[in-house]
Parts: structure tokens; sequence; C-alpha cells
């Protein structure tokens, strides 16, 4: 069975807190990573390389740089068709 929305969600939160230092409450999906959440690019990509090892996704370079909201990536891991 596929991950809901908010599975995914909660899940980026608790990887975003521990990388970035961004409470995962405020970690919403129309948050940008870069200036709402103020992630700089070092950053998303450990975050990338976390939500890959989590989500069991391969998330390539040339598509996390069209990755620049939260819910953008929410919707990128559930087309990736991840189950819990």
């Amino acid at each position: 069975m596929a991950m809901t929305e908010q599975e995914i969600l909660a899940g980026l939160g608790e990887i975003i807190d521990e990388i970035a230092g961004v409470p995962a409450d405020q970690v919403t999906p129309d948050k940008t990573f870069i200036d709402d959440l103020d992630i700089d690019s070092l950053s998303m990509v450990e975050i990338a390389v976390a939500a890959q090892d989590k989500f069991g996704v391969e998330i390539p370079d040339e598509e996390l740089k069209n990755l620049k909201t939260v819910q953008d990536v929410v919707v990128f891991v559930q087309r990736s068709g991840v189950s819990a």
C-alpha cells in the first residue's frame, strides 16, 4: 500500500528537522526549501539522500533541482509509488 501524503509529509518533516534544524511542524506543503525554510543546496542534497533512504525512492540530481517546495517532494515520492 502506498504511503499517504500525510505520512510522507511527516517523514519529510523529521528529516528536515534532523538535517536543517527546522521544526517538523513548520514543514508544510506550501513552504519552499530556500525562501521559507532557509535550506541551502548542500542541505538539500543531504535531505534528498535521507529521503531516498527513508522512502526507498531514487531522486536523480536533475530532478532534485526541480523540487522547490515541500509539496514537490511529496508528489515526487507519491509518483514513485512508495510502499509503507
